[in-house]
């Protein structure tokens, strides 16, 4: 059995505040057929079901769910659609060349727009407010990469309407906070609250015929199957989309990592503390520090506030008591208050955490073997609530063996290469997780870039 009910929405904010009473569906009772079985009722699997249900509306679809949909990272993130992807440019272009590189980037852009769309659409209230992202910089060593980072933008065709340098006076217009010498900008990103996007989602798939079973795990997914307890899901194609939960199933342990990212919110804040702060456009926002860090003013008016930080597990595991971590809940917290003392004083209603799926190589990838008919999507590191719609369209046009512009772009068919047995993969990323947060202190002391971070960096994408 999964989770208890009575405990759903104390995973998060999002879990907590969705209007939803968090009722499983029924689970699989027995052997059955379909067209296409997914396995995951996250944003990967649900986007899936939805466009091929869309596609094509006599599509057997069933959706697999271990738990209950949006119980993974997707009702837990940090409520950010963008144009994000987790491989750069380069790295893109060294598997495709430039111009494959750009359409990749393209496709993230106008992402965005087709997730407030749909949401649109469908009826989905999820608090959806395009407002763009500002990623602060707050030391020499900061602003110098917001400079890098539009220079190098610019060689790549990439205009002001994409990525721009904002000055201090201008960024404290949008947001204030400490130490500011300016940021960077990018208008392609929208606040959203994650939990009431998943579920109007689930509702919209079942609308439209698709059948979703919870309280189900998948013990192992084989060509033409997907093996439960419960009985066994037969279906012409197979499609994986369980992201950091992925190492838990047979052969997949080092496909990716589940790393936790964690975060805290606030108690609404009255009007005159978002004054001082600001964010009047529900921006969402971050700064140029190496080890992650990321926020945005909910629709009910609260600070909701993430980061990296929290150790990678050995052996992969995901349990729920990582969920919660004291110590770097409460380096949140410091962090917050560094930004915006005017929070001193404000109460900490929510903290909690997931896991998201890294691979080795830190290129999200989609895929389909036409000779199993097997797929997958995943490897978002964080990055997955808009291109898990971008994967969710490319899945629907491989499974109807559409060749399309979609299906030609570069993460398609990527594998990246497996992680490295324990202790290595243990050793490594726990290494490389310290060395970001000793690089910002490192700059913060020296005010320099850091040394550590150039060393690092290759290794952590």
């Amino acid at each position: 059995m999964g989770r208890a009910l009575s405990t759903y929405d104390d995973l998060s904010l999002w879990h907590a505040t969705a209007g939803d009473r968090w009722l499983p569906r029924a689970a699989l009772d027995g052997d059955t057929d379909c067209d296409v079985a997914v396995v995951g009722a996250g944003f990967t699997g649900l986007w899936t079901a939805y466009y091929l249900a869309e596609a094509d509306p006599s599509l057997r679809v069933v959706v697999i769910e271990a738990e209950t949909a949006g119980f993974g990272a997707s009702g837990r993130n940090g409520g950010w659609c963008s144009a994000l992807f987790p491989a750069s440019l380069p790295s893109l272009a060294s598997l495709a060349g430039r111009d494959a590189a750009l359409a990749q980037h393209r496709e993230m852009r106008a992402t965005v727009d087709e997730v407030v769309r749909v949401a649109a659409a469908e009826g989905i209230d999820a608090d959806v407010t395009k407002g763009g992202t500002i990623t602060l910089a707050r030391s020499r060593p900061q602003w110098q990469r917001a400079q890098q980072e539009v220079a190098t933008a610019r060689t790549w065709g990439r205009d002001g309407t994409d990525v721009r340098l904002m000055g201090r006076g201008e960024t404290r217009e949008r947001l204030r906070a400490t130490r500011t010498r300016g940021a960077t900008f990018t208008p392609d990103c929208a606040a959203i609250h994650p939990a009431k996007l998943v579920r109007g989602l689930a509702e919209a798939v079942e609308r439209r015929g698709v059948r979703i079973v919870e309280q189900t795990r998948v013990t192992s997914i084989v060509p033409g199957r997907a093996v439960t307890k419960r009985g066994v899901v037969r279906a012409e194609h197979v499609i994986r989309a369980t992201e950091g939960f992925t190492p838990g199933l047979p052969g997949a342990r080092r496909a990716v990592v589940p790393v936790y990212s964690l975060m805290i919110a606030t108690e609404p804040l009255p009007d005159a503390v978002w004054e001082e702060i600001g964010l009047r456009e529900r921006e969402t926002f971050s700064d140029h520090r190496h080890l992650v860090i990321y926020g945005q003013r909910t629709a009910d008016g609260r600070l909701a506030f993430g980061g990296r930080g929290a150790p990678y597990h050995w052996g992969s595991k995901v349990r729920p008591d990582f969920d919660r971590d004291a110590r770097v809940h409460a380096g949140l917290w410091t962090t917050l208050l560094d930004l915006f003392p005017v929070l001193r004083g404000t109460r900490v209603m929510h903290a909690w955490g997931g896991p998201l799926g890294i691979p080795r190589d830190w290129c999200a990838s989609v895929g389909l073997d036409r000779t199993t008919g097997l797929g997958w999507a995943g490897g978002y590191v964080g990055d997955g609530v808009g291109t898990t719609n971008l994967a969710g369209r490319t899945l629907r046009d491989l499974v109807l063996r559409r060749d399309t512009e979609l299906t030609r772009l570069p993460w398609v068919g990527h594998a990246s290469r497996p992680w490295e047995p324990e202790p290595l993969r243990w050793l490594g990323i726990n290494a490389g997780l310290r060395a970001m947060t000793l690089a910002d202190a490192e700059e913060a002391l020296t005010r320099r870039q850091s040394l550590a971070a150039r060393v690092v960096a290759p290794l952590l994408g």
